[in-house]
């Protein structure tokens, strides 16, 4: 079956760093463009970084370009996200997501077209 299992989510203050990982099972992981998206209390999901198939195209949502850094590495089906100079409206629910694609420098940014999603991992920073 399909699984995206994303760890490394916890308390961290205001202007520290946090590494996000999300590993991948029962896909054809290389077929697929990688995104990141968050969820705050009582807010929409949103997206925060999204990693074509080929990992040469990225891109990020505007709060978090230059602070975040999205990778993944096809050869141990992981995709990754590098938090830093967190603040606390980073506080959310990370979610990572698997979308088909044909293209291998498509990058995906929208909930919809997304096709398998992981559980969560909740990020919490405090002032």
């Amino acid at each position: 079956q399909v699984q995206l299992v994303e760890s490394g989510g916890g308390l961290v203050q205001a202007g520290g760093s946090l590494s996000l990982s999300c590993a991948a099972s029962g896909i054809f992981f290389s077929r697929y463009a990688m995104g990141w998206f968050r969820q705050a209390p009582g807010k929409e999901r949103e997206f925060v970084a999204g990693i074509s198939r080929s990992a040469y195209k990225t891109s990020y949502a505007g709060s978090v370009k230059g602070r975040f850094t999205g990778s993944r590495d096809n050869n141990k089906f992981t995709v990754y996200l590098q938090m830093n100079s967190l603040n606390p409206e980073d506080t959310a629910v990370y979610y990572c997501a698997a979308s088909r694609t044909e293209d291998p420098l498509v990058v995906v940014t929208t909930p919809h077209a997304m096709d398998y999603w992981g559980k969560g991992t909740l990020v919490t920073v405090s002032s």
